[in-house]
């Protein structure tokens, strides 16, 4: 049976390594890339973390959210991006799917940008749109179910955390068990 697993929050939260763990874990898998979706932007884009940016990203996150296909065809999809609580709502709708699994990985922010800066093989670097996202993720409204705060600086850990999560329904959304903010 297929499902769609968001692994979202900040640049430097560990999103591409836990989605990697949680695609070979799985017998039949896809892992979609949300930076992917931005990198088909040919000519006038706008970097994401921009005010002006709006209207680009909603667009782009309409396109991404074709990831629900894999899903309703079977495949446990795991898409690595950043779909913002500002955005899950559009992105869900978009999918098809009857329901979603969705996870914001937040580090403290020190620990995001160590990582930005000392990734390698990637080409976004920016501290201060690390930092801006980072902020954006810690004020918006989100069920706590949704956000794993500080998570275990091993990704492996994380990961099983994000799997038993989605096996108990914790990640549901929308969960149709209980109220929650969206």
């Amino acid at each position: 049976m297929g499902r769609l697993v968001v692994v979202t929050g900040p640049p430097g939260a560990g999103k591409s390594t836990v989605a990697r763990i949680l695609v070979d874990r799985a017998k039949r898998s896809v892992l979609v890339s949300g930076d992917a979706f931005f990198g088909f932007l040919a000519s006038g884009a706008i970097q994401p973390w921009l005010a002006e940016s709006n209207e680009q990203n909603e667009v782009v996150t309409r396109a991404a959210a074709a990831a629900g296909k894999y899903a309703s065809g079977g495949y446990v999809t795991v898409y690595d991006g950043v779909v913002g609580p500002w955005f899950l709502p559009t992105f869900f709708s978009e999918t098809g799917l009857q329901q979603l699994d969705y996870i914001i990985l937040l580090p403290d922010v020190e620990r995001c940008v160590l990582r930005v800066d000392t990734r390698r093989g990637h080409g976004f670097q920016d501290e201060a749109a690390t930092r801006k996202m980072h902020s954006e993720f810690m004020s918006a409204r989100m069920n706590g179910r949704h956000v794993l705060v500080d998570p275990p600086d091993d990704p492996e850990a994380v990961a099983t955390i994000v799997e038993k999560a989605s096996r108990t329904g914790t990640l549901a959304y929308p969960s149709f068990a209980s109220p929650h903010v969206p």
